[in-house]
This record gives C-alpha cells, structure tokens and sequence, in this order.
C-alpha cells in the first residue's frame, strides 16, 4: 500500500536511504519535509507494517521535482518503484502540473531505464553534483499541465 510517510517511518526510511545512496539525507532532513516544508509530498510504499520504498517530490506551481526515490535492497525488482512513480505522477497530474523534473547519477543505469519507461528526457548535464563530483543528468518528462481535453474542445 502506499500512503504519506510519518514521522514514525523514519527509523526504516533511514535504512533504505543508507542501502540505496553514499550521499543519503540525514533525518533532519526528512524531519523538515515532513514538518516544515509545504510544497514537498513523501509517499511510502508498505507491506506487513514494513516499509519497502520512499518517493519525495516538490510541487511548486504547475511543476514538480523529484527530490528521491528508492527501494530497500531486498526488495528490488518487484515493481515497489514503478508503483511509487505511478502514484506520484497520478498526484502531480491532478495537481495540474506540466512537467516533473529529476537529477539521476549518470552512471545509475537501472534509474535511467526507469525514468525512461516513463518518457524522462535528458535535458542537460549537472557537472559534478554529487558530492563525490560525479555528473548527474537532469530529466524531465512532460505532463498534461492546466489543459484538459474539455478546455481545448472548447
């Protein structure tokens, strides 16, 4: 099931972020989005009172970015990444926004292909963004925005 993350995930959501990345948040981090920061939505997916996967993103206007996305390592390859993606471009869709923006690690291959499947484009090359210098490409993929079929028909 996916649902908003709450403070009580964090111990578990910590867990994935250290598995998945070198450069994770620190709690604090996720202490702010989930207090603090209005325009940031965090999405977990759970099975059995255990969480599998976190999505953040940022809806500012008609655009959003994603902020992070990952799965714990035993449960890669079942589709935890692609229901969280679907979710949150479903949410950023009702929302009106017109394009979602991600930074990926060129050399994060299965994220590439991932993003990809979901009409990502790379648009530009982020000259050594992470803090161990390697580059990240910057993807976007467009969105149905403020217009609906209704709104052109008329």
């Amino acid at each position: 099931m996916i649902r908003k993350m709450t403070l009580e995930d964090l111990d578990q959501v910590m867990e994935i972020e250290k598995q998945a990345f070198h450069d994770h948040w620190p709690r604090s981090a996720y202490e702010y989005e989930l207090k603090e920061n209005e325009f940031s939505t965090l999405l977990v997916y759970e099975e059995n009172k255990q969480v599998l996967g976190i999505i953040g993103y940022y809806i500012l206007f008609d655009e959003a970015q994603i902020t992070t996305i990952a799965t714990r390592s035993d449960a890669k390859r079942k589709g935890i990444a692609r229901k969280l993606m679907d979710a949150m471009i479903q949410d950023c869709d009702e929302k009106l926004c017109c394009t979602v923006s991600l930074e990926v690690r060129k050399s994060n291959f299965p994220a590439i292909q991932l993003y990809e499947s979901y009409e990502f484009i790379t648009v530009n090359v982020r000259k050594g963004y992470y803090e161990d210098g390697e580059d990240a490409y910057l993807m976007i993929k467009a969105l149905g925005g403020g217009y609906r079929d209704e709104d052109i028909s008329n």
